[in-house]
């Protein structure tokens, strides 16, 4: 039987086949929904562990942007939980600034996440009321087996590994024969080394956009393909963003409102986008975030590139890929190309390793919508999952250090009543004890009386 150790958040574990109690929650994820709910925790005065897979904090941030990566929103708007940026950050961090920002946020919380350690399998044990969490070192899955693993054994799991956890990969017919150099844009930095070059980007979004933007800037030929229609804002209006702008209208008016307005600004910035072969949604960008997820571009300089001819958009689907450089389109239009970028967007791994089926669906998001989205039964815990970005998550983190926080707290305090009562029963009976083996004392304090 393997030894049952106890740990605290902090420790470190690296011998093979251990299982671990841990005395509070188990945190699954060290990017930024992990980190801003270990210090909720730790704001609470609650233990924890975090388990990383990668070698790093925020390992999307520091492994899988682009160089030229500014956060698309307002600084304010993706603050981490209870420490704000620095005062001489701009309104729109770079990557760099965001990555020494996640760094100074654990380090201020006091969080060290075990790295290397990806969870294979999490289930809940009827028998013990308790999650059991196994890990392992290997990166490669045919070295599962082999590699040193550890059960952490724990009362409450947080799920922490977002929505961005996975590349979103597309099959299509004929890449594999593709002579050029196909890369996730999880992999693109710089559009330095696409210097002359004629790269096909697949995907219009916000990744989309601003990788064609760079690959313009570098002296190449991006050719950007529009699968679907897609909202486009201009990121400030008047000096604010467009975000706050619409946050600070919510409140005094319905969503279905603002986004008449937010499409009317759209408009006066932009014009007729469909001449540029982008098509709007007949949904407003706001609906269709909340009830799709999917998020507005926010416009950096793209369209300009666009309407100078410096983007070519091309509004078709890929039919396939054909002999070693070309691609032929579902409207017949063939094109040569010496690269592709996919810019296919992420997903949820959850349904790969967490063993229950009632608070996560199989797209891997929690079944109940936002706001009520972070909380399942058994002590199982969800952040990072609102198609609200780093807000959500934050909103989701402060709600879980709380509510763990408040039962940690009346735990402590039941144990602690239940700590006095046995020690004034321990008390009372040593004394009757004593005074039993002691009938002249007995004598004694009867006289007194």
């Amino acid at each position: 039987m393997e030894k049952l150790e106890f740990m605290q958040d902090g420790e470190n574990s690296s011998a093979s086949h251990r299982s671990i109690w841990v005395n509070g929650p188990v945190i699954v994820g060290a990017g930024p929904s992990g980190l801003g709910t270990a210090a909720c925790l730790r704001e609470n005065g609650v233990p924890f562990v975090v388990l990383e897979r990668a070698d790093c904090l925020a390992s999307l941030w520091q492994n899988r942007t682009y160089d030229r990566l500014k956060l698309h929103l307002s600084k304010r708007f993706c603050e981490f939980p209870n420490l704000p940026f620095p005062d001489d950050y701009p309104n729109y961090p770079n990557r760099r600034q965001f990555i020494d920002y996640i760094q100074s946020y654990a380090d201020h919380f006091d969080i060290h996440p075990h790295f290397r350690e990806c969870v294979q399998s999490a289930h809940y044990d009827e028998t013990l009321g308790l999650w059991r969490v196994r890990t392992t070192a290997a990166t490669d899955p045919a070295d599962v087996e082999s590699s040193p693993q550890v059960e952490y054994i724990c009362r409450w799991l947080v799920v922490a590994t977002g929505e961005n956890a996975d590349c979103v990969v597309p099959q299509i017919e004929g890449l594999r024969d593709f002579k050029g150099e196909v890369l996730h844009v999880a992999d693109y930095k710089s559009g330095e080394k696409f210097s002359g070059k004629r790269v096909l980007v697949v995907g219009c979004g916000n990744s989309g956009m601003e990788v064609s933007l760079d690959l313009c800037n570098h002296n190449a030929h991006p050719f950007m393909v529009v699968r679907s229609s897609v909202h486009v804002l201009p990121r400030e209006v008047l000096g604010k963003s467009t975000f706050e702008l619409a946050a600070i209208l919510m409140n005094w008016l319905p969503l279905w409102m603002v986004d008449k307005l937010l499409l009317v600004l759209a408009w006066l910035f932009f014009g007729n986008l469909e001449k540029l072969g982008i098509r709007r949604p007949s949904t407003g960008p706001l609906e269709l975030k909340n009830k799709g997820g999917k998020t507005p571009v926010l416009d950096i300089g793209a369209l300009g590139k666009i309407r100078s001819g410096s983007i070519k958009v091309v509004p078709a689907e890929i039919k396939h890929f054909v002999g070693s450089n070309q691609v032929e389109f579902v409207n017949g239009c063939r094109l040569e190309f010496d690269s592709v970028v996919l810019a296919t967007g992420y997903k949820s791994n959850v349904r790969s390793w967490l063993q229950e089926t009632d608070f996560f669906g199989n797209n891997g998001y929690p079944k109940t919508p936002f706001p009520n989205g972070w909380k399942g039964s058994r002590g199982l815990y969800a952040v990072g999952f609102t198609r609200r970005g780093l807000s959500g998550a934050a909103s989701d983190a402060a709600k879980i250090g709380a509510d763990i926080g408040s039962l940690w707290k009346q735990e402590s305090e039941q144990q602690q009543e239940e700590k006095t009562v046995s020690s004034v029963s321990c008390h009372r009976r040593c004394t009757s004890h004593k005074t039993i083996l002691n009938p002249i004392h007995q004598s004694h304090s009867v006289e007194n009386i």
